[in-house]
């Protein structure tokens, strides 16, 4: 079968392509099959992380997406202010010396796991304060991500309420498409 030059149609239904050895003869030969073209292009990928399992889940579907799209991961973390309800009345404030302790440690664990994985890939880590869901939308648009790939951690009835999900407020507020982990769903890696 001849290759198909750049810019003539693509095989006609029926084509095989046929493998032959080195002397000529046939060893096999395949259906050939009409691939559509990849018609989008990864350059950023993001992936939230909480050190949890399932944070670590959603790195685990992230990289294979970054080594195939030649696309670069960001690891971002987001340290939530402690908020003292007003009903508790006067609350000391976190010392910035404790603050900036917690801040200095999540970036070492974060630059540990982004040397962990960036063997095949360019990673990078950013840690930053704030509401997670705000934060991680924030830096989706500053780093014009063209995906985000968040883990969440599958609460239903009373813990959802309670807590809410981090991952649904990013779907919602996202200036890019989200792939959302859960927990409990196969694998397909």
């Amino acid at each position: 079968m001849k290759p198909v030059k750049p810019g003539r149609s693509t095989p006609k239904a029926g084509a095989r392509l046929v493998v032959t050895d080195r002397t000529g003869h046939r060893v096999a030969s395949a259906p050939v099959i009409d691939l559509a073209p990849i018609r989008f292009k990864l350059r950023k990928i993001m992936v939230p992380v909480d050190f949890s399992t399932p944070s670590q889940k959603a790195i685990r579907y992230a990289r294979p997406f970054a080594e195939q799209f030649g696309a670069s991961l960001m690891l971002l973390h987001v340290i939530e202010p402690i908020v003292y309800p007003v009903e508790f009345g006067y609350m000391p404030v976190e010392p910035q010396e404790a603050e900036e302790q917690r801040l200095a440690e999540f970036q070492r664990r974060l630059k540990q796991l982004g040397a962990e994985l960036g063997a095949t890939i360019p990673v990078q880590t950013q840690v930053r304060i704030g509401r997670a869901w705000k934060e991680v939308v924030d830096a989706a648009k500053a780093q014009s991500t063209d995906l985000i790939v968040v883990a969440t951690h599958g609460y239903t009835g009373l813990q959802h309420a309670l807590l809410g999900s981090v991952a649904e407020k990013i779907v919602r507020h996202a200036p890019c498409p989200v792939l959302v982990v859960r927990p409990e769903e196969h694998d397909f890696l």
